[in-house]
């Protein structure tokens, strides 16, 4: 598949297009054949060299993207409510610049009906972030207002 990887630390230029292996969704995981990717803070960071990657996440950039289900753990997928063919963006840990990149089932959601690709890909870093703060950490509770 081919990809863009980070050549070396700097400027955009050192963003380059280079052929990788595709991925393969492992327990838990849906691959995505990505259609469009995110551009965020921590990507830049990262070609920079002020952003290492996650142990065991993908040394490409990308923490959005937006696709169409290929394959992955069709019991995860059920419980989830998707299937393959479905469109999908997904918050992941790398990976995002590339044909195909895995996601985990849990950090997919459904492309908003009127949304083409590239706003899907804008979405899942914003909608986590706040979910998390409001739910996770401020523990908001159903009839709870802030």
């Amino acid at each position: 598949m081919q990809a863009v990887e980070i050549s070396a630390f700097g400027a955009p230029e050192v963003l380059r297009l280079t052929e990788r292996p595709a991925p393969v969704a492992g327990a838990g995981e849906v691959l995505v054949r990505v259609r469009a990717s995110g551009v965020n803070r921590p990507d830049v960071l990262q070609r920079s060299g002020a952003y290492p990657p996650p142990p065991g996440a993908s040394d490409l950039p990308g923490l959005e993207v937006a696709g169409v289900i290929e394959s992955g753990d069709a019991a995860a997928m059920a419980a989830a409510g998707f299937q393959i063919g479905d469109r999908v963006c997904a918050l992941v840990t790398g990976g995002g610049y590339a044909e195909y990149c895995v996601a985990p089932v849990g950090q997919c959601l459904p492309v908003p009906a009127g949304f083409d690709d590239v706003q899907a890909a804008s979405l899942p870093e914003t909608f986590f972030t706040v979910w998390s703060n409001v739910f996770d950490r401020a523990r908001l509770q159903p009839g709870e207002t802030c």
